[in-house]
């Protein structure tokens, strides 16, 4: 049986952490401004806790001040996909937009929401789907969820397809179960950072007390064969980002992607901040392979990531 070629589709990507290197270096040559230590060492491909990923993550993000340069990091992030012929091609992409729009000020919504159109709109012209996640702060609370959605949801554009929380996973999921059901009523699909700034059981919380329907990381649900056979049941997607975690899970151990595949888990990969610690698909698909993954595995990471991406999905009217 021939090894299937890597999926053209990134199942998790902020967009807020995929302008690349190169750009950024050269809009802070432009502004004078120097590039913190710690998003050189994560270029470097050095490891950080995630306190100080979020210093390179907010330096980066700041120059998301126009349309244009959020239309750049739209083309970068599809410039890490693979060129396979025939492939579906496509990107599930998670956005911040109260935290570029509301508190960090850097630009109004209309002008995100126009350089994410524009971006989409180049994207799908070279025969890339792209469907955007907008994304909350876990450790904000609930009460800034619901401002999120106050935020997105009076001029929703139609290829804004889902809600997800991220950040460090310090609010239980019971409170923010608010939160998903009117994000649900309003025809979102449900996704959640879990299991990878916190416990496994945030993972079953998730699930069972927010209604979330797919998760992103999870790396630590591995370590629970209940919560293994949980994500195996459900047949909840998972997005795994080898590179990422390397670089900001502590004391991660040895890759659990092999044991989930094989216990059923429907797994894909995504790119998650590339352009702060950089990859691109081919290369997360590259050490997935090096895991040890049989052809099986393989096949099934590949066959996932179209079946249970969101960027395929019909649009909202």
């Amino acid at each position: 049986m021939n090894t299937p070629p890597c999926p053209s589709i990134d199942r998790h990507t902020h967009l807020e952490g995929s302008l690349a290197p190169e750009w950024i270096r050269r809009q802070a040559v432009t502004e004078g401004v120097a590039v913190p230590p710690g998003l050189e060492a994560l270029w470097r491909g050095e490891a950080l806790p995630f306190e100080g990923f979020i210093e390179a993550f907010l330096f980066s993000s700041g120059f998301l001040r126009n349309a244009e340069a959020v239309q750049a990091a739209v083309r970068a992030a599809v410039a890490r996909l693979p060129l396979e012929e025939g492939s579906p091609r496509g990107l599930d992409l998670w956005v911040s937009p109260h935290f570029l729009v509301k508190f960090k000020r850097l630009l109004p919504l209309d002008t995100l929401w126009r350089g994410l159109d524009e971006g989409i709109q180049e994207a799908e012209r070279a025969g890339v789907r792209v469907a955007v996640i907008i994304d909350a702060v876990n450790q904000l609370g609930p009460e800034h969820g619901h401002a999120v959605l106050d935020l997105v949801l009076p001029e929703r554009p139609s290829w804004v397809v889902g809600f997800s929380t991220g950040g460090l996973e310090r609010v239980p999921f019971r409170d923010w179960a608010p939160v998903f059901q009117r994000a649900r009523l309003a025809g979102m699909r449900l996704a959640a950072h879990a299991g990878e700034t916190g416990p496994g059981s945030n993972v079953r919380d998730a699930i069972l007390e927010a209604g979330v329907e797919r998760i992103v990381h999870g790396i630590r649900a591995a370590r629970s064969p209940e919560l293994v056979q949980l994500l195996a049941e459900r047949r909840i997607p998972v997005d795994i980002c080898p590179t990422s975690n390397r670089a900001l899970v502590a004391d991660p151990g040895d890759h659990p992607l092999p044991g989930l595949l094989r216990a059923g888990v429907r797994c894909a990969l995504g790119t998650d901040d590339p352009g702060l610690i950089p990859t691109t698909l081919p290369l997360e698909w590259q050490i997935a392979r090096n895991m040890g993954l049989g052809t099986e595995e393989l096949l099934a990471l590949h066959r996932f990531a179209l079946e249970d991406a969101w960027c395929f999905l019909p649009r909202h009217d």
